[in-house]
């Protein structure tokens, strides 16, 4: 079964950090493209930033360019998004899912659990 579960989130002060992990199972990640979306309360869902795994390019949304990096390691089957300088309006739940090509359009899905990211202090 092809699988992507996130996990890494919790709670932290505004500017701290969070490492959030995409684990796939049942498939390798080596020539995919992953997304990380998000989606606040009473807020819809958005993108975030994505990452062809075959060639590194990546794409991040204007509101973390800078303060975010997606990443991938092959040899875990994990993709990751390093979240630095946290702000409040970060705080949301945060989904990875495959895409047809490097895009933060949010796709049409059957979104897993995510993880939780809360930011305050």
């Amino acid at each position: 079964q092809l699988q992507l579960v996130e996990s890494g989130g919790g709670w932290v002060q505004p500017g701290g950090s969070l490492r959030l992990s995409c684990v796939a199972s049942g498939f390798r990640l080596d020539n995919s493209v992953i997304g990380w979306f998000r989606q606040a309360p009473g807020k819809e869902r958005e993108g975030v930033s994505c990452i062809n795994t075959s060639s590194g390019v990546a794409n991040y949304a204007d509101s973390v360019r800078g303060r975010f990096t997606i990443s991938e390691d092959n040899a875990e089957n994990t993709v990751y998004l390093q979240m630095n300088s946290l702000k409040p309006e970060d705080t949301a739940i945060y989904y990875c899912t495959f895409l047809p090509f490097l895009t933060l359009s949010v796709p049409l899905r059957n979104w897993g659990q995510g993880t939780q990211v809360t930011v305050s202090s």
